[in-house]
């Protein structure tokens, strides 16, 4: 009996000992691997601040001070519509939200100073651009996204059939989605492409294939992409194969594409209306019609005899 109690105090005492190094571990390692690390963390950084730019150094702290000043006197509604037109532009990396938020800031209090200087001349002309120009340097940046933003949607919507098209013949060929969509977008070039990239690196981190999926719809404005990926994710939800449905989904969209393009001509003629009125017929007139008014006018100011 002493003999089992003195086994079973020895057994947890092992075990005590046991899990406090499990736990403890090594601390001369532990506290060389933390030197090593600190020492590592701040050369590196250090040598990465001072590689940088002077400009740069400059810049970055002065746009977070800008950027802060400006999240707060902005709206959150004017913030999400400012970054999906950012994504949508797909200018995220080189033109974040603070930045832009900042550069808006900065043009407007430029305008400022410009107006009151228009302004103390006190013409009308003057006090009119002088209140405009702060207004129309704010929302420039805002213009200018928009306007990348719907050129940069337009060329998705025009690669979107013949992408769609690669990717089912991929499928039809036995690849995966994933796989077809990876070669479409390792063939392909253009915001497409990148969108696409894009979805497979949320896929390769984890992100279910739906959720991907539906960020790409939700990153873009263009119809035809958001039909494409409710599609697939009907099919995959009611186990329709996506062969059947890509197919399908091709013939629609190089269907309204051709509906588009005889659209677009069907327009041109009703287009040229203005420029043949307003400028082609009045030359005409005057060509043909303009000698002999003046003939007309020479004759009647000197009659005969």
């Amino acid at each position: 009996m002493q003999g089992e109690a003195i086994l079973g105090a020895a057994a947890v005492s092992g075990g005590l000992l046991c899990l406090w190094w499990s736990v403890a571990g090594d601390r001369r390692l532990r506290g060389r691997a933390a030197e090593n690390l600190r020492v590592g963390l701040g050369t590196d950084l250090r040598e990465q601040m001072l590689a940088a730019p002077p400009s740069e150094r400059a810049e970055v702290p002065l746009i977070e001070r800008v950027a802060h000043v400006a999240r707060r006197l902005t709206p959150a509604g004017a913030i999400d519509g400012l970054n999906r037109r950012i994504m949508r532009a797909g200018m995220s990396s080189s033109w974040p939200v603070d930045r832009t938020l900042a550069a808006k800031l900065i043009l407007g209090g430029v305008g400022a100073v410009l107006g009151l200087l228009l302004m103390t001349g006190g013409t009308a002309a003057g006090v009119l651009f002088g209140l405009s120009l702060p207004i129309v340097m704010f929302f420039a940046p805002d213009e200018i996204l928009r306007l990348k933003a719907v050129e940069r949607q337009k060329r998705i919507r025009i690669a979107l059939p013949d992408t769609l098209d690669q990717i089912t013949v991929c499928v039809e060929a036995g690849l995966g989605f994933e796989g077809a969509l990876a070669r479409a977008a390792k063939t392909g070039d253009g915001p497409l492409a990148e969108e696409i990239v894009r979805t497979l690196q949320d896929v390769q981190l984890g992100v279910p294939r739906k959720e991907a999926m539906r960020g790409l719809a939700d990153r873009n404005s263009v119809d035809e992409l958001k039909q494409f990926v409710l599609a697939i994710i009907q099919a995959e939800g009611f186990g329709i194969p996506i062969a059947r449905v890509l197919r399908i989904h091709a013939n629609e969209l190089r269907e309204k594409r051709r509906q588009a393009a005889e659209e677009r001509a069907m327009k041109i003629s009703v287009k040229m209306l203005l420029p043949l009125v307003t400028c082609i017929l009045p030359t005409v007139f005057i060509v043909m019609i303009g000698p002999a008014i003046f003939e007309l006018a020479g004759s009647l100011s000197h009659p005969p005899g």
